[in-house]
């Protein structure tokens, strides 16, 4: 969760091949008489023509963890035929050890699952990906503990031990929502767990860690072990980031724009439909994805289901001064080497009109 560390990696050269037309061979009439209508043209091979469907454009989406609830509208929009409507055969796969990002700015995906702290380093390096839409309006993620910790504020964090993956943005973000409370971050005690299971830590290493509360929070509830939960949104503004977002490459955008707007057309109604009919929706993704436990996903996806949207007037709707806030606290403290054009970051013109 949150920041992982940015690899670089060298694109393989793509391979553009081009197809040579074949001209038609228009015959002319003789001399006084009407001109011939070519065999490819006739009444006949033009019904036919309009008749047949085209082909629906191939579209890989490489998600950034394993599924879940953030990306319910995906699988929503895939059975329910919202992309098939718009003549995209989507296929939605998992990152592998590339990770999503990667997979898009190589062209293998041509969107995938990000967010706006891994996207805004990215960017930084000179990596083209640009964020279309915002999955969450706003931050569902924060530090959470065992309520038996006592940790009912960051100064709480004092004198406690922290399990995160080592990056430095999680002692900034601890130092950021500390600091307005009077807490001391060097008086935390921080160790590297890695991917290690949060529960099973927590009762063996560490006393608290960095979690997405629609997915972790809600586990957490379904077994009996209640957590103190402190989003970072509540504590430091510059943190309400928008994470996870969906992402595609600057090439994509200049290449093929309609295929961006379908894809975001179909994919809003996707999202729609889960915040209209969580139950519902929870079915589907449970459906494709049946190793999946049921009943977390019906328990996280109606706490999630409202906070898609929120409070913004339509479904995937960025702000600049989001980006360019959480870009510039992390650039004075000189976490990022240049301050970000968030304007490149980010757009909101594919999103559809209205929902």
């Amino acid at each position: 969760m949150g920041v992982k560390k940015w690899l670089t990696l060298s694109l393989a050269s793509l391979l553009i091949l081009t197809a040579a037309g074949c001209g038609g061979n228009n015959s002319g009439g003789n001399a006084g008489g009407a001109q011939g209508t070519p065999a490819s043209a006739s009444p006949e091979a033009s019904a036919s023509a309009e008749s047949s469907p085209k082909a629906a454009t191939p579209v890989k989406v490489a998600l950034d963890w394993t599924p879940n609830t953030n990306h319910t509208g995906l699988y929503v929009a895939k059975e329910l035929g919202y992309y098939a409507e718009e003549g995209l055969d989507v296929e939605i796969v998992q990152p592998g050890a590339a990770g999503a990002d990667t997979m898009v700015t190589s062209g293998e995906a041509a969107f995938g699952v990000g967010a706006q702290d891994s996207l805004t380093l990215a960017r930084i390096q000179g990596v083209p990906l640009v964020s279309i839409a915002a999955i969450i309006q706003h931050n569902t993620s924060g530090f959470a503990a065992p309520v038996d910790r006592g940790i009912k504020s960051p100064k709480n964090f004092e004198g406690k031990t922290y399990g995160g993956w080592g990056s430095p943005v999680e002692e900034a973000s601890m130092k950021a929502i500390m600091d307005p409370v009077g807490g001391d971050v060097k008086k935390v005690k921080q160790v590297t767990i890695g991917e290690a299971d949060y529960f099973t830590a927590v009762k063996r290493d560490i006393d608290f860690a960095w979690i997405f509360y629609a997915w972790t929070g809600i586990e957490a509830k379904l077994r009996g072990e209640p957590l103190d939960m402190l989003y970072l949104k509540d504590y430091a503004p510059q943190l309400d980031y928008y994470t996870p977002v969906l992402t595609t490459s600057e090439k994509e955008i200049a290449e093929n724009p309609e295929v961006v707007k379908a894809f975001l057309k179909a994919t809003s109604k996707g999202y729609q439909y889960a915040i209209d009919h969580p139950k519902e929706a929870a079915d589907i993704l449970i459906k494709a994805v049946p190793d999946l436990d049921p009943k977390l996903v019906q328990a996280s996806q109606e706490w999630l289901s409202p906070k898609y949207k929120d409070d913004a007037a339509r479904w995937g709707e960025q702000k600049a001064s989001v980006w360019k806030d959480y870009a510039d606290w992390m650039y004075g403290l000189k976490l990022l080497e240049k301050p970000l054009e968030a304007d490149k970051a980010f757009t909101n013109d594919f999103l559809p009109d209205g929902q």
